[in-house]
């Protein structure tokens, strides 16, 4: 079908999202639903010329519906490739709440804040005095800082918002602090830590196992939510026997992107149900099901 040809057809099955024959709706939109996102500027058009509430709650529930269905695929595929790009993926999970969030702002954004990171950098300086230098244009410059006050609302986990307000909670700043870290070659990679999220430095160090240099070591730990605190192995520790926890290596190691974007969604479905939206709670819910027995599948 050519591009005018399917114009044309969507153009024609829009103008029957009115028809009053429930049936005729109903075929109607599964046409339009397999047209995908690009059917949407088409139902918005006809949302704004319409002054009829039970039309626009018909279409607002078709674009909703075309939105999250996409939003789920894409996620698929995203795990499918182990989330190898984050960034994307990250914004691909904020157009579930944002749909026309726009992926060359996001880009931009970040790209400023790496710039001025980098005209701050030299090759001389250490690990310890990298992070320093990477605080203070993150922190001080450009006023990034953990949200005390709505620590637990849905915002903290949409990267459109936690750029625009620059708050967010551990995990969502952690993840951006990581992004523009990695843009700069720091070996900087996030760690699940139970009720907290951090940052790994990674580099060669010595092993006392194996009695060698090895590489890929965490040679120290970052907490975006305290300003870029730094520390070490031995406070990992004295905060887990502070949960009563047993000790894990998944606590001190490196985790999966894709455990960071389930993170997410956990951090999502309980947003949306301290704030009452229980059918977007059902929704993240079933986003993480499906990723979940992906993963699971995935792995075996």
């Amino acid at each position: 079908m050519d591009s005018d040809t399917k114009i044309r057809e969507m153009e024609a099955l829009v103008s029957l999202v009115d028809d009053p024959d429930f049936e005729i709706f109903r075929q109607v939109s599964e046409k339009l639903h397999d047209f995908g996102p690009e059917v949407v500027p088409f139902l918005q058009k006809a949302w704004d010329n319409c002054f009829d509430p039970l039309v626009q709650n018909r279409i607002e529930m078709l674009m909703h519906q075309i939105n999250f269905d996409h939003v789920v695929q894409q996620l698929i595929q995203a795990f499918a490739k182990d989330c190898h790009d984050i960034l994307s993926t990250w914004i691909t999970l904020s157009r579930y709440h944002y749909p026309g969030l726009n992926e060359e702002d996001i880009q931009y954004e970040l790209n400023q804040i790496r710039k001025d990171i980098w005209l701050e950098l030299n090759e001389n300086l250490t690990a310890l005095e990298q992070i320093k230098v990477f605080n203070h244009v993150f922190f001080d410059v450009h006023g990034f800082s953990g949200n005390l006050e709505n620590y637990h609302a849905y915002n903290n986990s949409y990267i459109n918002q936690v750029l625009h307000s620059r708050k967010g909670n551990p995990l969502s700043l952690s993840t951006i602090y990581m992004l523009i870290a990695q843009s700069l070659d720091m070996p900087v990679y996030g760690v699940n830590l139970p009720e907290h999220f951090v940052l790994a430095f990674t580099g060669k160090a010595f092993d006392t196992e194996t009695m060698r240099m090895e590489d890929n070591k965490v040679l120290f730990y970052i907490n975006p939510f305290s300003r870029g605190m730094v520390f070490s192995a031995q406070e990992v520790e004295k905060y887990i026997n502070q949960l009563n926890l047993d000790l894990s290596p998944s606590y001190y190691e490196p985790c999966s992107n894709c455990d960071i974007v389930l993170r997410m969604i956990n951090n999502l479905v309980n947003a949306y149900e301290n704030e009452g939206m229980l059918d977007k709670k059902r929704e993240m819910e079933h986003i993480r099901a499906v990723l979940r027995k992906y993963k699971k599948k995935d792995a075996q």
